[in-house]
Parts: C-alpha cells; structure tokens; sequence
C-alpha cells in the first residue's frame, strides 16, 4: 500500500496532502536541508576553516506560541560547518505542549530547566532538568510541560539533514498544538536572554 493511499495507516498516512493550519514557520517556509558541496577540496576545507563556531542563541526570533516556542540555531541552511546535524531550543510556557508527531529520524532533547514528560507512541516517559531524553526513529510523540507556574527549556540535536539526504523523509503533525492560550500563556514571554 502507497504512504498517500486514502486507507494508509500509520502517522505518515496522508503525508503529502496539506497540513492543515500551519503554526510554525518551519512548517511552511522553504528550507534547506542539505547543501551542495560545490568546489575544489582546498576551497572548501579554507571556507570551512573561516566560519565562526560560537552562534548566540539570542540573535535569533522565538517562533511559535502560546504554550510551545522555538528558534532554530545549527542547520545547514544557516551554518556552513554544519552539515548533518540540526539544533534547536524549545520552550513550554507554564502548562504547554508540542505537536503529537512522527518522523524518520531520531532526536536527543536536553531538559535545561523545567519537568514534564513525554508520550512516545502511547507510553509515558517523566523528565526534569539535566535529563537527556531519546526520541526513537519513526516514533509518534509528545512533549508536554508540567510546570504550571514556570517555563520549560530544552535543547534538542538531531541528524535530520542526513535522514532527508538518504530520502527517509516522511513527517506528519497528528495533532496541532492549541492556539488559544490560557491565562498563564498569555502573559508568558520566551526568555530574552536565550
């Protein structure tokens, strides 16, 4: 049976049929995952040998809300060393959650700050500060906060641009996050200083 066929089962059934109502500028700005090597070998390995390896986090927009933000920092469409990792902060506002999703490659998300806990297709994995969580390949979840009056912050590595470059590319949201903030959210900003 074909990953788009109507009766299709798992979280890529429907994966090339519109998403819906996006949240996330990620999820409709076009991207790139995977550059071109274009060159000789000396003029690469000099390029490469220019780029700066400090990228402050705090020159970058939060994007997101009200109760899940992030900001891209290590990619290769904004960073010339980096060709096969990709590297994020995420914040949960007092109570927030992600999208329930899947995709092809795996994830390791360092809690910084905060507790709460995971759903990994269908079983609940707590987390706190200093923990390092797995998100296996092809794994359907959910990141969910349990502070109810602070923030949650974590750091998420992943190797997604060589997952894309050997065609293992199927993704979809199961589950949008909510839209409408609760009293909370609302008065919640992204720390600055991140």
């Amino acid at each position: 049976m074909s990953q788009v066929d109507a009766g299709a089962v798992g979280h890529n059934s429907g994966a090339l049929e519109p998403m819906g109502e996006a949240v996330w500028e990620r999820w409709t700005k076009k991207r790139v995952f995977v550059r071109a090597l274009e060159g000789t070998y000396g003029e690469l390995v000099r390029e490469l040998f220019t780029q700066p390896r400090v990228y402050p986090t705090r020159d970058h927009k939060w994007h997101g809300g009200p109760g899940h933000y992030g900001k891209k920092i290590i990619n290769p469409q904004a960073v010339k060393v980096a060709q096969s990792i990709e590297t994020h902060i995420e914040v949960f506002s007092p109570g927030g959650y992600g999208q329930k999703h899947g995709h092809m490659n795996s994830a390791v998300f360092f809690v910084l700050k905060g507790n709460g806990y995971d759903v990994h297709d269908g079983v609940r994995w707590d987390w706190g500060p200093g923990d390092a969580l797995i998100v296996e390949n092809s794994c359907v979840h959910q990141h969910f906060s349990t502070e109810e009056d602070d923030e949650c912050i974590t750091l998420v590595m992943k190797a997604k641009p060589l997952f894309l470059f050997m065609h293992m590319l199927f993704q979809k949201v199961v589950d949008f996050p909510p839209k409408v903030a609760t009293a909370k959210q609302a008065v919640y900003t992204p720390p600055a200083e991140l």
